[in-house]
Parts: structure tokens; sequence; C-alpha cells
């Protein structure tokens, strides 16, 4: 991991260990701050994933992001089906593997599924604001989105009611906070 340190040369980069750089970055697990995008190998360093409510990290944990978003799409329900099935036979994947963060990304992918669909089926072109100020929800903008909506949330529910990924999830906080 390279990192300007400051000394010699203008834009000269020396090599700062990941903890060094998570230190002086604060308490924020990488995959929450913009400056460690995609510069760890979450399979290989789980301790250093921290498990969340919503989507964050989505673009930025490796290697899961690259073996979930291709498989991810939100376009009506067709996409929706093949991308949530993709998307939860990867989850058993994790789940066999007993791969907490995998599982956990999984569901997040699932998640954004839902809520990006559904933004679309409630807001014409998914823009939620305009000019600055929130738009009123139409109720249906977009019913291929709302399809699309309905089948991530199936998907998820799966995911979100698993006791192997409840159990490995409280474990995971447990013993890393």
């Amino acid at each position: 991991m390279t990192a300007d340190t400051g000394k010699g040369r203008p834009g000269e980069r020396a090599l700062v260990a990941d903890n060094a750089r998570d230190t002086h970055a604060g308490s924020e697990p990488p995959h929450r701050r913009d400056d460690a995008a995609n510069d760890v190998d979450y399979r290989t360093q789980p301790e250093r994933y921290e498990i969340g409510r919503g989507e964050e990290g989505v673009f930025k944990v490796q290697p899961y992001k690259a073996e979930l978003l291709p498989l991810w799409g939100y376009a009506d329900r067709e996409t929706a089906d093949e991308g949530g099935e993709a998307i939860y036979e990867r989850f058993r994947e994790y789940r066999r593997d007993g791969d907490v963060v995998g599982m956990d990304m999984a569901r997040k992918y699932l998640q954004m599924g839902y809520t990006r669909a559904m933004r679309y089926a409630r807001y014409p072109g998914g823009r939620k604001y305009v000019d600055g100020s929130e738009r009123e929800p139409i109720h249906w903008a977009d019913s291929d989105k709302r399809e699309a909506a309905l089948v991530y949330e199936t998907w998820l529910k799966l995911v979100t009611d698993d006791s192997e990924y409840q159990r490995l999830k409280a474990s995971h906080r447990d013993r890393y906070g």
C-alpha cells in the first residue's frame, strides 16, 4: 500500500503499512473510507470488515464486488429474477465456506437491488431530488422497477432470515466489533 508521506521529492510515494494508514485515517474501517477503496482483500482479512446495516462499501469491498456486481441488475422482473437468484446462490456458497463477509456483501447487493429498483419505481427516472429539493413520490412511476424491487425483497428476506448468517454475523461483531 502506498501513501504520500510528505517526505522526499514532491509526488514521491512511500510504502505505508495498512495498519499505520488505518490508524492515521481514524477508526473508520477501510471499506467506509474513500482513500482505502479497493485496496484490502477482505476474504483474507475479514477482521478488517465491519458489518453495517445498510449498503455501505458495496462498491469497495473486494473481492466480493468483483464477484457480485456483474450478477446484479434491476431493469425489470426478469433481470431481477436472474440477478437475485445468482446472488443468492453466491450467498449459499459463502455460507457453505463460513464466509460471513461474503454473506453480508451478498445481502447488501440484494438490499441495493430492492432500494435502487424501488427508487425508480417511485420517482420518474430514479431522481428523488430535483434542484436540491426532494420530489413527491409517485405510486408507481415505473411498474417494471416495482416488480424488480419486489423480487429482490423476496431474495433479501431469505438471506436476512437465514439462521447461519445471523449466527456468523453476531459472532463477527462480537469478535471484531
